[in-house]
């Protein structure tokens, strides 16, 4: 696919999601996720997260099914490259005989309980935009052992012409949006370096939770061995200082330390506030992720001594704005 947001609109459009469905989607992610579902004219139904994984909460999703009608597609986000608890989802989805969609365009590499990332639902959408593991400049993948979801998705993705007929035929109104040759060469590359790159990132993890052991910040949690990628390193600053994070990341930027948020708290952006009438309280655990989570550098050439001038710095800051 041409990006992980083209893959995602398209299982959804595989799956028959349109105008009056509705999809339950993580709250807590960048807003391709939601608005994927959007731009299939159904309505995204946010769920709260784990406050300690940071996605999708399989309770608050049980919830949310109780009460909701006319839930097409279940939707959760592995966050930052760590895995949500897709033992829990999968067996609620399979209660209610919905099916799942992963947002794993952080966790290409991921493995949760033996399985890897983007397998657990019907279809899995991966993401190489340059901040990822791998990245082919833009681009995305889209997974499936569903044969008539992967023929849906070739032809919507190709002007809708049929991927299995022996002569040209469009059968459908479809998109431009394939991954061009020369990004597929570039990401078969990438691919073969895949291990070496996850495995310097969980070096870099722990380098960090050593480096941030006696600061006052919430390290991201493995909810089990090899279930988190670290595509990107998220801590919690301390609840007395969320309201102080943009002046956090400005001493930081000033120290030569480039930071920011972590990810978007997609009920309250502006779009889907107005839309839905969300405020604060509604998904209180969202909330608090959303106004504490700083995003650390983290990249395939970063050093130990690199890791250790960001927390020193990280530590100064926090002393600065206190």
């Amino acid at each position: 696919m041409a990006n992980c947001t083209a893959a995602l609109h398209l299982a959804l459009l595989a799956l028959e999601v349109g105008p009056g469905d509705a999809v339950a989607v993580a709250a807590y992610s960048w807003p391709a996720t939601a608005n994927a579902v959007t731009l299939c004219g159904a309505n995204a139904v946010f769920v709260d997260i784990d406050p300690v994984t940071w996605n999708m909460d399989p309770r608050a999703l049980d919830d949310v099914l109780a009460t909701q009608t006319h839930v097409k597609a279940i939707v959760p986000v592995h966050v930052f490259g760590g895995m949500a608890d897709m033992i829990a989802i999968q067996r609620i989805a399979d209660k209610h005989g919905i099916p799942v969609v992963e947002d794993a365009a952080c966790a290409l590499g991921a493995v949760l309980d033996g399985r890897p990332a983007g397998s657990w639902g019907r279809i899995g959408c991966f993401s190489f935009h340059p901040r990822k593991s791998i990245t082919t400049g833009e681009g995305g993948v889209l997974v499936t052992r569903d044969r008539a979801v992967a023929s849906q998705c070739r032809a919507l993705r190709n002007h809708g012409l049929d991927p299995d007929a022996p002569q040209p035929d469009f059968i459908m109104p479809g998109y431009n949006l394939r991954l061009t040759e020369m990004q597929g060469a570039l990401g078969l590359t990438q691919l073969e370096k895949l291990d070496r790159i996850l495995e310097h990132r969980r070096v870099v993890a722990d380098w960090y939770g050593q480096a941030l052991a006696t600061l006052s910040v919430e390290l991201p949690v493995e909810s089990a061995p090899g279930a988190h990628t670290y595509q990107a390193y998220v801590v919690l600053l301390p609840q007395e200082l969320a309201s102080r994070r943009t002046a956090i990341i400005a001493a930081l930027r000033a120290a030569d330390v480039e930071t920011t948020i972590g990810t978007h708290h997609q009920p309250l952006t502006r779009y889907y506030r107005e839309r839905g009438s969300y405020k604060p309280g509604d998904f209180p655990v969202t909330d608090v992720v959303a106004a504490r989570a700083l995003a650390l550098p983290l990249h395939s050439a970063i050093c130990h001594e690199d890791v250790t001038t960001v927390a020193e710095r990280l530590a100064a800051a926090l002393r600065t704005v206190t």
